[in-house]
């Protein structure tokens, strides 16, 4: 009997109705046992020889793992990214590969929204000092008075530039593939958003093109005190090099959502400076449903195609 994989580390199999119904095709429904970032050879074991179709988390989908799974036509990422799959090798294997681009980009917006105010107001630094008996009375910043530097300005960027504006922020940005920006957002060049911006928030693919976007030369062009928000991912940062920034204050805070190792227990566990948070940008109730509904449709249309299942 043919299976399909759903790698996700938490998915809402009772409540979707394309994963009812392909149950109710005779498909095995095979969840993801550790309910965790997979490794690769977890994946591998996982899919065996049987699966034909995965509705993917962010485990690395690497050559090795697509061409051990012989019988696997079509993946439906659950997110936005891509970076985790290697494409060229789906494509030589004649793989399918989707994902869900708009469906995550409200709740990763908003969780930046908050990661920015958290380091404005220092609200998690405040929390521990009253629940040790402490009273501090730290004076903290406005967004309204910022320059806030947005890279890349997709899906997520953009609805964090309205968001920005509506507390009354400043906002630049820098994405190479635009020629225009939306009113009131000013397109400039990377090295002008770090020198300019005051708090810099990142939102864009990774790839190897981009891998320590934010390493110790960027940082260096940043004015003193920046802040800096990543809820896209992990290699966009140099982990190391901002460690040092935030502990010579070059760089006042910091909030991370993406690490370059999952879970993270890296040095910037000890630095109170930085806001950390476990890859939860698009763990809004709502915005998962959506999500994993869409993903699911995508792996049902995949399957239609690669002949899988008849509509």
């Amino acid at each position: 009997m043919s299976k399909i994989v759903v790698s996700t580390s938490s998915f809402g199999f009772d409540h979707n109705p394309v994963i009812q119904q392909l149950r109710a095709r005779g498909f095995t429904i095979t969840g993801n046992p550790h309910q965790r970032k997979l490794t690769e050879d977890e994946i591998i074991a996982l899919l065996g020889n049987d699966t034909v179709a995965l509705l993917a988390g962010i485990e690395p989908l690497t050559e090795r793992v697509l061409a051990s799974a012989s019988a696997l036509r079509v993946i439906a990422r659950c997110g936005t990214g891509l970076d985790s799959v290697d494409l060229e090798a789906a494509r030589r294997l004649n793989i399918a590969v989707s994902n869900t681009p708009e469906a995550p980009a409200q709740a990763v917006a908003e969780l930046t929204l908050g990661l920015m105010l958290d380091c404005l107001r220092q609200i998690n630094q405040i929390d521990r000092s009253v629940r040790q008996g402490e009273w501090p009375r730290s004076q903290g910043k406005l967004l309204a008075a910022r320059t806030v530097g947005i890279v890349g300005l997709g899906h997520i960027g953009r609805r964090v530039a309205g968001l920005c504006q509506a507390f009354g922020a400043k906002v630049i940005a820098h994405d190479p593939h635009l020629q225009q920006a939306p009113e009131g957002i000013a397109l400039v060049t990377l090295p002008a958003l770090l020198e300019q911006a005051d708090l810099i928030t990142l939102h864009l693919p990774y790839s190897q093109a981009v891998h320590h976007l934010i390493n110790a030369q960027a940082i260096a062009r940043m004015q003193p005190g920046t802040i800096l928000i990543n809820a896209a991912r992990g290699g966009l940062v140099d982990e190391t090099a901002l460690c040092a920034a935030l502990e010579s204050g070059h760089i006042e805070a910091a909030a991370l959502d993406s690490f370059e190792q999952e879970p993270y227990q890296g040095p910037l566990c000890g630095n109170h400076q930085a806001v950390l948070t476990s890859h939860v940008g698009s763990l809004a109730r709502e915005t998962r449903q959506r999500m994993e509904i869409e993903a699911a449709e995508n792996l049902w249309q995949g399957m239609i195609k690669a002949g899988l299942i008849n509509e």
